[in-house]
């Protein structure tokens, strides 16, 4: 069984155990009245300067250290540097987050802010917008190409963002069929792991109809200057803040190649 396949059959599994606590018909109730989404897709576009999404680390993450073990004060941290919306880890079986972190920082910032976990039904829609997401990620190739379009429509319905995530051409080609207008270019070879925004140069002139966002691989000012040259609205900044001792500053130094 491969990575793909073994998330979606623990997904659907904790899908089964979640809805014997709160049913479709409640968490459908629940999303439904939540407060508004804030706008997500509209905060990353910016005339002057591609805008950041900063990612709340997990505090279970190996490479959490100091002020990101706690989500919320890393959540002020980023905006207090000028991040434009927030990325926080909600999955627990692979990525060591919890869903609790995203009421957290929601209660910590006024950012909007996107779930990053796997979410393979729609179920998992309506408890993120329960929770206080404004955006979901969504891979490209996690669930069939149906699927995916079925997600980003209801995901629309309940008025928020989905930025969807492609690694490659033919994640391109199923995330456009598929209706997304926000994606995601994860530049970290599936295989290698090593990460560069060459993938994302590569892939930037298929996606002229969508809002664009990098992520994997970014390092300097320089590279967002080259991101920016491409056509990207933003990129999603996570493992590079982590290393550092402020990540705030170092956010701060990246954005400086976003602007004119």
């Amino acid at each position: 069984m491969d990575l793909l396949e073994r998330i979606r059959a623990a997904k659907r599994a904790e899908t089964e155990n979640e809805m014997r606590v709160v049913p479709m018909r409640r968490a459908i109730e629940l999303a439904s009245s939540a407060p508004p989404p804030h706008p997500f897709a509209a905060a990353l576009r910016r005339p002057d300067r591609v805008t950041v999404i900063a990612e709340v680390p997990a505090p279970g993450s190996k490479r959490a250290a100091g002020l990101l073990l706690d989500p919320t004060a890393t959540a002020r941290t980023f905006a207090a540097a000028g991040a434009v919306a927030l990325s926080v880890i909600t999955d627990t079986l692979f990525l060591q987050g919890s869903p609790a972190h995203l009421g957290a920082v929601r209660a910590a910032v006024d950012l909007p802010l996107l779930r990053k976990d796997f979410i393979v039904n729609e179920y998992g829609l309506y408890r993120s917008r329960a929770l206080g997401a404004d955006a979901l990620l969504l891979m490209a190739r996690l669930p069939e190409p149906r699927l995916l379009q079925t997600l980003i429509g209801v995901s629309r319905s309940l008025h928020m963002d989905t930025l969807v995530e492609v690694q490659d051409e033919e994640d391109v080609r199923r995330a456009l069929d598929g209706g997304a207008d926000l994606v995601v270019v994860n530049n970290r070879d599936p295989v290698t792991r090593a990460a560069t925004v060459e993938t994302s140069l590569r892939l930037a002139p298929l996606l002229t109809t969508t809002v664009r966002v990098s992520m994997g691989g970014i390092e300097t000012a320089e590279d967002v200057a080259r991101l920016r040259g491409a056509g990207f609205d933003a990129v999603l900044l996570g493992e590079r803040l982590m290393r550092e001792a402020d990540p705030g500053v170092a956010l701060q130094r990246i954005m400086g190649g976003g602007g004119s």
